[in-house]
């Protein structure tokens, strides 16, 4: 608790006290606590989150950059989390109330009324962070998506036929845009903050970048995403309620054919993540029960790939 302490003291002086917090599950790499802090008369419902030695490298960016793109997305009208103040290994930010398990959200009574709004909800979200400002990325991301992930599969060296057939489809057929905004990188069910209206925040912003805005709207449809619903967006909604919301809601015109590319694209990216992840566990890297199951998934990718090329191929 002495870091934990150590935050709370600077930010709101050695008198405030901490008479709740609960680290968080989840994150190797860097600490997450639940806290309420009292100072003065006033009690503050907070999430601290702390680096470890060698985070950023290991994360992928720093706190800082993660803090300053949140309140760049605060600004721009993204329901996040307020940033209460941040420093070289910390971030202290407003605690969110609401479910983030994807099958509760999907399956509970208490999130019955918020289902049906939930892709809209996404779409007036992506709106909001694709009108956020590039210059707030510690990183501009413009690395060709296609090329960095066969280049990923390359060096796992497994075979892996149907991957390479749909990177050589996903080639031939790539859609022509050549917008370029700040894409969340991993805007999907898990990553929001539910409650019984519906989104009440949007997590995990480590893997924002520059790219193209379709990316977001994409990976959100991914079949992963769906934990067994029927309904395209997330497993909550259809296609039209998304798009419908994003492109009121101020979003660009979204191209159906590229908007089925990026989703193509997001299955194939998922499928090569969930071999890396097994690797891992194969290879000694990380020994774990929850790694080496994901190897199971790396099929149901292959397989969904193989559905939406036929699919693709009737419909051409």
């Amino acid at each position: 608790m002495t870091d934990v302490q150590a935050v709370v003291g600077e930010v709101f002086g050695a008198g405030a006290s901490i008479p709740f917090s609960a680290r968080l599950p989840g994150g190797a790499s860097r600490e997450t606590w639940a806290l309420d802090v009292v100072a003065g008369l006033e009690r503050h419902e907070l999430v601290l989150r702390l680096d470890s030695p060698g985070a950023a490298m290991e994360a992928g960016g720093s706190l800082a950059a993660e803090a300053a793109l949140m309140r760049a997305a605060f600004d721009a009208g993204v329901p996040v989390p307020r940033i209460v103040a941040d420093g070289a290994s910390y971030i202290l930010m407003t605690r969110v109330s609401g479910e983030t398990i994807p099958r509760k959200i999907l399956r509970d009574d208490a999130y019955r009324a918020a289902r049906p709004r939930l892709a809209a909800q996404c779409g007036q979200a992506l709106a909001a962070v694709h009108r956020m400002p590039p210059s707030c990325l510690a990183r501009d991301g413009q690395q060709d998506p296609l090329r960095q992930w066969r280049d990923v599969l390359d060096q796992l060296g497994e075979p892996h036929p149907v991957f390479e057939l749909a990177l050589r489809r996903l080639a031939a057929d790539r859609p022509g845009s050549t917008r370029r905004t700040v894409v969340h990188g991993d805007f999907r069910n898990g990553n929001l903050i539910v409650g019984p209206e519906g989104i009440r925040a949007v997590l995990d912003w480590e893997l924002a970048h520059l790219g193209d805005p379709l990316e977001d709207l994409g990976w959100l449809c991914v079949k992963a995403w769906r934990f067994g619903s029927p309904l395209p967006v997330g497993g909550f909604g259809e296609y039209e309620d998304l798009i419908g919301a994003y492109e009121r809601a101020g979003g660009q015109p979204v191209d159906r054919e590229a908007l089925r590319w990026w989703e193509t694209f997001g299955v194939l990216k998922w499928g090569i993540i969930c071999v890396m992840q097994t690797m891992r566990h194969l290879r000694g890297g990380a020994r774990s029960v929850e790694l080496a199951a994901i190897g199971r998934r790396v099929c149901e990718n292959e397989w969904d790939l193989l559905r939406m090329s036929r699919l693709s191929h009737t419909a051409g």
